[in-house]
């Protein structure tokens, strides 16, 4: 599959089977986020594979009841916890370069970007998960003081097909020339 499908047809899968992510294909999709470009270069993503049951069990606690996200992370027979180190991207000389602060997030949402479209390339699925404690997840994962848990996604094979995507805006809606 071209990146150009992997994009078009990739979904929020929320459903899995439990079947294992093959250690070949999770090092290709691996390898994948690693290539993303960051800030200067600065890769400040940290990434955490969790696979224990009990781990996945106190990461959904953390995840409300009404998100769907929450049953996703037990059924996945594979959790990424993507974490970002903090003081980085976005900084020179120590001091932050931006209007926006750390540049932590864009830097790993272009790193689960690349992993989503590769897992997608290879038949696997996965779903962004942001809505939950971060301070109870990353106490969870033992995560030291200077880093910060951006995302959680589970990672596997679909339970289920596909189905179509949700209307996209049309590029006329939403992109200008030279000026807003």
């Amino acid at each position: 599959m071209d990146v150009f499908e992997a994009m078009a047809n990739r979904r929020s899968v929320r459903k899995y089977l439990p079947d294992p992510v093959g250690e070949e294909d999770l090092t290709r999709i691996l390898e994948a986020g690693r290539m993303a470009a960051s800030w200067a270069n600065t890769q400040c993503w940290e990434i955490v594979l969790v696979r224990d049951p009990a781990v996945k069990e106190k990461l959904a606690a953390t995840v409300p009841a009404y998100n769907p996200g929450r049953g996703a992370i037990m059924a996945a027979p594979l959790v990424l916890a993507a974490c970002a180190r903090t003081g980085r991207s976005g900084f020179e000389k120590g001091l932050v370069t931006t209007v926006h602060g750390d540049w932590m997030l864009f830097d790993v949402a272009l790193f689960l970007a690349n992993v989503t479209h590769a897992a997608h390339a290879l038949g696997y699925g996965t779903l962004h998960v942001g809505l939950f404690d971060h301070a109870a997840a990353a106490a969870v994962l033992g995560a030291p003081d200077d880093i910060r848990l951006v995302e959680l996604m589970p990672i596997g094979r679909s339970a289920r097909p596909p189905r179509p995507g949700p209307p996209r805006r049309q590029l006329a809606e939403f992109l200008h020339q030279e000026r807003f």
